[in-house]
């Protein structure tokens, strides 16, 4: 193939996975690939994700698509070919080019491993090579080989760098066995369903902790970019209707034709927002993410206040509040300090809504947007539509926050459809749909 089609296909792929490359970009990315073409790989690499990325957090989904697109070689290693592998020669071997951080070794020990050990169904899986050499366990092993395991903060900062290491053949492997798997069964294949998405595009449902990690640490930058665009739309809502009388008064001086505008000035006090989160289970990563970015985007309310529950309600603003300086310790902090749940710790709106009521009403007033955060599965228990729709009849705005797809809305215990007709709900996946309903949601 050449490198003018496998540049489009690269462009191809990275439009299926989100990443937004136009034709100028395209342009550019051809005259870079043109001046440094294919003899340094890697130069060529980071020449065109200059020339074709522009959001943040797109590199690694640029990375193992550049992979498929610009493969590293053609069919199995050399060394995999000629020689015979076992096991423990595999890991012996990797010590040592683990030791002495030798990465173009690594990089080979990576394509003998899928080799030997990866081979599954008529392609390669990173999963099956990965488990069968176990580089994890090989962290002692490489600390005694290189010297280290002296104790101490200096031992502490090389097991963190052996564990580099590690992951740096751990996702080599990754890569290898894509390749190998985009020549067995087609690279179209492998780039719609190989490559991980961006971290915008993680379902918070299926997100694994690294990823939310990832997410929460993404929580600064999006607040500001969304407080930006609500100071924006508030200053457009600030201007207010056209004032006639005073337009056509200015339009004297014009001979009549209204060519300067007056309008009735607005001063809309700052909202307040009320967050309501379904902390059980696997929703509790979706609404640990939107708590923080909320509370990022304070200054953008008057008042923020935060409960939470699985089938009793507590108000954990503060929690939140102080939470916002370390976001990966907040989940724990609001479960072991916030009473959340009486019972057997699984979801009961009903209850819930039924406890907000009775404790926490004066929270929800005519200046109040809120936010409901979870899936709508009850575990069969009555969903207390009354309850809700009463206790949400005082408020400005109120929207409900589903992480999960549409299509599953209303099977099994889920009453999303039955709380749609009380509240507007709204799919909710991933930080990318996040963004755009708290944009277009949160009032000005």
């Amino acid at each position: 193939m050449s490198l003018p089609s496998r540049l489009v296909e690269l462009v191809s792929a990275l439009r299926g996975h989100g990443v937004a490359v136009g034709s100028s970009e395209t342009v550019d990315a051809a005259a870079v690939a043109g001046v440094l073409g294919l003899a340094d790989r890697e130069r060529l690499r980071a020449g065109l994700a200059a020339a074709l990325l522009r959001g943040e957090g797109q590199r690694p989904v640029f990375d193992a698509v550049f992979d498929v697109c610009f493969p590293l070689g053609v069919g199995s290693p050399e060394l995999a070919r000629d020689q015979d592998w076992d096991l423990d020669r595999l890991r012996d071997e990797l010590v040592a080019a683990l030791a002495d951080d030798d990465g173009d070794a690594v990089g080979r020990l990576a394509g003998i491993a899928v080799e030997a050990f990866g081979r599954y169904g008529g392609g390669f899986s990173a999963y099956e090579a990965l488990e069968r050499v176990r580089p994890q366990t090989l962290v002692a092993r490489v600390l005694a080989e290189s010297g280290g395991g002296g104790g101490g903060f200096t031992d502490r900062l090389e097991r963190d760098e052996v564990r580099r290491r590690v992951e740096s053949f751990r996702e080599a492997v990754r890569t290898e066995a894509r390749r190998r798997t985009a020549e067995a069964r087609g690279r179209q294949r492998v780039l719609e369903h190989a490559v991980a998405p961006s971290a915008d595009r993680v379902d918070f449902l299926v997100a694994n902790r690294k990823q939310l990690a990832e997410l929460r640490r993404a929580v600064q930058p999006l607040a500001r970019k969304l407080a930006t665009r609500l100071a924006a739309r508030r200053r457009r809502a600030n201007r207010g209707h056209i004032d006639i009388r005073r337009t056509l008064r200015r339009s004297l001086s014009t001979g009549g034709v209204p060519i300067h505008l007056a309008h009735r000035r607005r001063s809309p006090a700052r909202p307040e927002i009320v967050l309501v989160c379904d902390l059980s289970g696997s929703v509790a990563g979706f609404a640990n993410f939107t708590m923080l970015l909320v509370q990022a985007l304070r200054d953008q309310f008057s008042k923020i206040r935060v409960f939470g529950f699985i089938d009793t309600v507590d108000e954990i603003t503060h929690l939140v509040h102080t939470g916002a300086a370390n976001p990966d310790s907040l989940g724990a902090r609001v479960h072991s300090e916030a009473t959340l749940s009486t019972w057997d710790g699984h979801s009961d709106y009903g209850r819930a809504f039924r406890h907000f009521a009775a404790h926490h009403a004066d929270a929800i007033g005519p200046r109040t947007s809120v936010l409901i955060l979870g899936d709508a599965r009850t575990n069969g228990a009555d969903p207390e539509l009354a309850v809700l729709r009463d206790l949400l009849a005082p408020a400005r705005h109120a929207h409900w926050l589903n992480p999960e797809r549409t299509a599953l809305w209303s099977t099994g215990d889920s009453e999303a459809d039955r709380y749609a007709t009380v509240v507007p709900m709204h799919e909710c996946r991933n930080t990318r749909q996040l963004t755009t309903l708290v944009g277009k949601l949160l009032p000005t």
